[in-house]
C-alpha cells in the first residue's frame, strides 16, 4: 500500500475498515505509535499507520485478543523474529477456537435434543423448562 501521504483520522478508519472510535482505542492501547498532528492537533495518519490498522482489524476479524495481536504487531515489526514465536501464538489461538467449537456443538447437541423431546403444546410440562432446572 503506498501513495495516501497522511490522511485524518475519519479517513484512515475508513480505508481500514476500522472505525474513528477504534483508531483512537488502538492508539491508546499503544498497538499504533504516536501519530503526527496538525498545529491545531488533529491525529495525522500515513501509509503504515493504516497498514498497521488493517493488520489489526484483520487480526481481530480471526479472533485474537488485545494481548494477542499486541504480541503479533510487535512480532511483525520485527525483522529478527522467529516465525515460531508467531505459530505459537497462533496455535494457541486455534486450540481456544477449537475448545470453543466443541463446547457450542455440545451445548447445539443438548439442546437440539431438548427442543425434540419439548413437545411444545399446551401441556405445562416442559423438558426444557425441567433440565434448566436441574
Amino acid at each position: 500500500m503506498s501513495g495516501f501521504g497522511t490522511v485524518s483520522i475519519g479517513e484512515a478508519a475508513r480505508l481500514s475498515g476500522v472505525s474513528a472510535r477504534m483508531v483512537r482505542h488502538y492508539e491508546g492501547l499503544g498497538l499504533l505509535p504516536p501519530v503526527a498532528r496538525t498545529e491545531s492537533g488533529y491525529r495525522q495518519y500515513g501509509d503504515a499507520d493504516i497498514h498497521t490498522l488493517r493488520f489489526i482489524k484483520r487480526s481481530r476479524d480471526l479472533g485474537f485478543s488485545i494481548e494477542e495481536i499486541a504480541e503479533l504487531v510487535g512480532l511483525w515489526h520485527n525483522r529478527r523474529r522467529a516465525s515460531a514465536s508467531v505459530k505459537r501464538i497462533a496455535q494457541k489461538h486455534l486450540g481456544e477456537l477449537e475448545q470453543r467449537i466443541a463446547d457450542m456443538q455440545s451445548m447445539r447437541s443438548t439442546l437440539a435434543h431438548l427442543v425434540h423431546c419439548c413437545h411444545g403444546d399446551a401441556r405445562p410440562d416442559c423438558p426444557i423448562l425441567d433440565d434448566l432446572a436441574k
